[in-house]
């Protein structure tokens, strides 16, 4: 693990053979339309009140994905933040021409006086490469953290400079009801 202002977290998997990744214009991390967002604010309203009885419980995930081709130049980006309850994940997809990633981030804290937190991050990634086939490849992690803290995680392996590669930066806050 190497300590910047923020922390990289790897998976590791070979890129596809073209060394791109072909994402859908209109793919993201859980492709919001408008009526996508008047969705999720009815549900983030509808949440009013509801949080109480999970006091302490309830963290927000702030999470940023973007996809970087070979020559460094970024193709694509998506922002999203959820709240959610510690020991429930959150789901990414990101669904390209030849490739599908899947993340779910599960966020927990011990009890008893060390209140440590830490994330789960597992990854599902499926490529399909010309002349080779459908791959797939699965990775689990256990990331301590602490609210407020970055993190960077990179699902299909370290960033290198001949090939394309994913990465999600995110940040869990204590989830407080205005």
């Amino acid at each position: 693990m190497i300590r910047i202002p923020a922390r990289l977290i790897c998976a590791m998997i070979a890129v596809c053979a073209s060394g791109s990744i072909a994402l859908h214009a209109h793919s993201g991390i859980v492709a919001q339309s408008r009526e996508g967002e008047e969705r999720r604010s009815e549900r983030e309203g509808h949440h009013r009140g509801l949080f109480p009885r999970f006091a302490g419980q309830a963290v927000l995930l702030c999470m940023s994905a973007r996809v970087m081709e070979r020559d460094r130049v970024e193709s694509w980006t998506e922002s999203r933040s959820q709240i959610t309850i510690l020991g429930h994940p959150v789901e990414l997809k990101l669904i390209g021409a030849n490739i599908v990633v899947i993340i779910t981030f599960t966020p927990y804290m011990r009890h008893g006086e060390s209140r440590e937190k830490f994330l789960v991050a597992q990854g599902q990634i499926w490529t399909n490469t010309p002349g080779q086939g459908m791959r797939y490849h699965a990775s689990m992690q256990t990331i301590p953290l602490e609210f407020g803290e970055t993190i960077f995680f990179f699902p299909l392996g370290p960033v290198r400079e001949d090939a394309a590669s994913i990465e999600v930066m995110l940040t869990m806050y204590p989830y407080e009801e205005e």
